[in-house]
């Protein structure tokens, strides 16, 4: 027994002096400069107040959004860049207009408060039976192929209780996708959030209108109906009117260069734009702005690390990642997208104590960041995540083989979780704290990925990134949004 203590313990030195190898002693004094500067002077908490009040919510393609824009732009101006700008791109766009939802039996319908998932029909006036499809995925519809062809599809936005294990949880535009490939007609989506949340978000897989209505109804209303429905057939009339057509919107970039690989970039970025029933301060403000106050701090302290940085605020991420894309496509068409070594993104991060990446490579490098960061605060726990996920400005990165990441292990203010896409997410639910601590611990960690002597998470050929998803479980729901390109 104690030699295997010994081994042990002999093991976890050597693990210990492979984290510690991977960071420069200059890293020490930085990040205390970093932590000193964003506790006395951070302006993320700020900046996001006032652009809750001043501006509302920043759906891309709308005036808000427009403003929303500029408002970046200016503001790291502020901070001293002169190097900041728009990155143009034209898409198309939605937005919502009017919607009436009824339900009941034929003779008594109901009207149900409710509201239209994005890139619904711009017209649709239907009066069908509805059918109870469970979680909406395949397994719900494959017993029964036709039993929702012709009609409106009932699904749960998440997954519900006593589902059977590794039942997938898909994205809403997935559960769309899934119904519309089935015949359904509409689609009704139950929200998972309590006391009546609406939760509005795209329907759509490819960012495109799709064919059949899709509205949101909430989490106690939905569950009502799943039992009525088990005693008698129900129906509803859904009529709406919508907006979609082409719009002009701008990422917002602003570029530090790398000190002696300049030619290598690490890509730092959220996404500005948000929904329009409230403000978006959690989706995605709290991310977005503690994104350019890690700009502040870097030119606040004139830090120049190895690699350049692009600070990048995305619009059209809610829409179907529009921004994001674009960036990646003109790094691919000027080819410039092999020298991109990371990217870090943060869409509702807030309190964090580790850090995330889609690279088991990266861990010593992680860890060594946040092993300094822990001694600086013992509040951060230095906790490590590898693994994947989609719907987020990371995935065209991660589509093209580029190793993402950010912070992980943190918790949303308030319990403001069930305000995500709903009309409840507004400023009053920020805490300056939180803000703080993803601006001081994430600028750390970008400087470190920025400046490391080596970054062991390669960029992965098309091969190895299909092989990625695959381990990740990744190849179904990329498959549902015709997102693999992989003929296998």
């Amino acid at each position: 027994m104690k030699k295997i203590i010994a081994l042990l313990g002999f093991g976890s030195l050597l693990i210990t002096s492979e984290i510690n190898a991977q960071a420069k002693p200059a890293w020490n004094n930085i990040f205390e400069k970093i932590n000193k500067e964003v506790l006395e002077h951070s302006n993320a908490y700020t900046s996001l107040k006032i652009a809750s009040e001043t501006i509302g919510h920043r759906l891309t393609g709308s005036e808000n959004g427009k403003k929303a824009e500029q408002f970046a732009f200016d503001l790291l101006k502020s901070y001293g860049f002169t190097n900041v700008k728009f990155q143009s791109f034209e898409v198309e766009s939605w937005s919502r207009g009017s919607l009436e939802v009824s339900i009941g039996n034929n003779n008594n319908l109901k009207a149900f408060k409710s509201v239209s998932l994005a890139h619904s029909p711009v017209s649709a006036d239907i009066n069908l039976e509805v059918v109870d499809m469970g979680n909406g995925v395949e397994d719900d519809y494959a017993t029964n192929p036709e039993k929702v062809k012709g009609k409106i599809a009932l699904v749960y936005l998440g997954t519900l209780p006593g589902s059977k294990a590794g039942t997938p949880n898909l994205h809403r535009s997935e559960k769309t996708a899934i119904a519309t490939k089935y015949g359904a007609k509409g689609i009704i989506v139950i929200n998972t959030a309590d006391k009546g949340v609406l939760l509005t978000g795209t329907a759509s897989v490819t960012g495109k209108l799709i064919p059949i209505p899709a509205v949101c109804i909430g989490k106690e209303d939905g569950h009502a109906l799943k039992e009525q429905i088990k005693a008698t057939p129900l129906f509803s009339h859904i009529k709406m009117t919508n907006q979609s057509g082409l719009i002009k919107a701008r990422n917002v970039i602003a570029t530090i260069k790398g000190s002696s690989i300049p030619n290598e970039k690490i890509v730092i970025g959220g996404h500005l734009d948000s929904w329009d029933l409230a403000t978006g301060a959690m989706d995605n403000g709290i991310g977005s702005f503690s994104v350019l106050d890690m700009a502040r701090t870097f030119k606040a302290l004139k830090l120049q690390p190895a690699r350049s940085i692009d600070f990048v605020m995305f619009m059209g991420e809610e829409e179907g990642l529009l921004g994001s894309r674009h960036y990646v496509d003109a790094a691919i068409k000027d080819k410039s997208i092999d020298n991109i070594r990371y990217m870090l993104n943060y869409d509702m991060t807030n309190d964090p104590k580790g850090y995330a990446t889609s690279a088991q490579e990266s861990k010593a490098l992680f860890e060594s960041i946040g092993s300094i960061a822990k001694q600086i605060d013992t509040s951060f726990k230095n906790t490590f995540v590898a693994g994947a996920g989609l719907h987020s400005d990371h995935q065209p990165f991660m589509l093209n083989g580029i190793p993402t990441g950010g912070g992980a292990g943190g918790s949303l203010p308030k319990g403001a979780g069930p305000c995500y896409h709903a009309d409840c997410d507004v400023f009053s639910l920020v805490e300056d704290k939180g803000m703080r601590n993803t601006v001081r611990f994430n600028a750390m960690l970008l400087y470190g990925v920025a400046d490391a002597s080596k970054i062991e998470a390669k960029h992965f050929t098309d091969e190895e990134t299909r092989l990625f998803l695959i381990k990740n479980n990744l190849k179904e729901p990329l498959t549902i949004a015709g997102e693999w390109r992989w003929k296998d």
